[in-house]
C-alpha cells in the first residue's frame, strides 16, 4: 500500500478524533535525531484531510500520517496505536 492509502484509512476510521503525526530527522551539530510530533488534532474529518494534504505539499522532507483514535482510551491497548518509526537509515541521510 502507498502512503496515501494509509492516510485515507486513517481519515475514514470510525473513531472520532483524527490526529496527524509528523516524523522527521533533525540535524544537530553532533548528530541526526529522529523526532515524532503530534501536529494536529480534530474531530472534523474534512479539516483533517485538508490539513494533511496541505502539510504533505509544504513539507516534503517529513513523513506525515493521520490516525483515527477513540477518546478516553489507553491507546497502547489498540492493535496499532499512533506511531511513526524512524530507522537508522533515516538518521544517516
Amino acid at each position: 500500500m502507498e502512503q496515501r492509502d494509509y492516510i485515507e484509512m486513517g481519515l475514514n476510521g470510525e473513531a472520532p478524533l483524527k490526529i496527524i503525526m509528523r516524523g522527521s530527522v533533525e540535524t544537530t551539530s553532533n548528530d541526526n535525531i529522529g523526532v515524532v510530533s503530534l501536529v494536529y488534532a480534530t474531530t472534523d474529518r474534512k479539516m483533517a484531510k485538508e490539513k494533511i494534504y496541505d502539510l504533505l505539499k509544504k513539507d516534503t522532507d517529513s513523513y506525515y500520517m493521520v490516525y483515527s483514535v477513540p477518546l478516553d482510551m489507553d491507546l497502547t491497548r489498540l492493535e496499532h496505536y499512533p506511531s511513526i518509526a524512524i530507522t537508522k537509515e533515516d538518521l544517516s541521510k
